[in-house]
């Protein structure tokens, strides 16, 4: 009888490789989820988007509508003093969430409180659902 193996003769490079990708603070940075969350919701006439920003200034976002996206950019200011740990990310951020129904940009509106942002897109006449009405010959 014969054990072939082969296919565990560079196990432990592969284990030390997967294990040094999984942790390299690169590879964390980019398997975070995107920021800032967003949640997103519709009823007939208009789209919600309510996207948690703690501790930014309203100063510090920016909201651009354009060619059917909303694109939330901003700056998380870094904190004073070193840290031990950090795991609120600061900096620069960017969010593009897109819009797949015509809208009213005249319309759209946005407030901030208790670090959620609400955005509300109203949509466009011709995006509106219209009954119609069936004649009987």
């Amino acid at each position: 009888m014969v054990i072939d193996f082969s296919s565990f003769y560079n196990l432990p490079r592969q284990l030390d490789k997967f294990f040094d990708d999984a942790w390299r603070p690169s590879m964390i940075s980019q398997r975070r989820n995107a920021y800032p969350p967003v949640n997103i919701s519709e009823d007939k006439s208009r789209i919600y988007v309510y996207s948690e920003i703690p501790g930014v200034d309203i100063e510090d976002v920016d909201i651009t509508l354009s060619d059917g996206s909303l694109v939330i950019k901003g700056n998380r200011k870094h904190g004073k003093g070193s840290y031990y740990r950090q795991e609120r990310p600061a900096g620069l951020f960017q969010r593009v969430v897109n819009l797949n129904v015509a809208i009213n940009p005249d319309g759209v509106t946005a407030k901030m409180k208790d670090g959620v942002l609400e955005i509300v897109i109203p949509k466009a006449d011709e995006a509106m659902p219209r009954k119609i009405s069936i004649k009987a010959e």
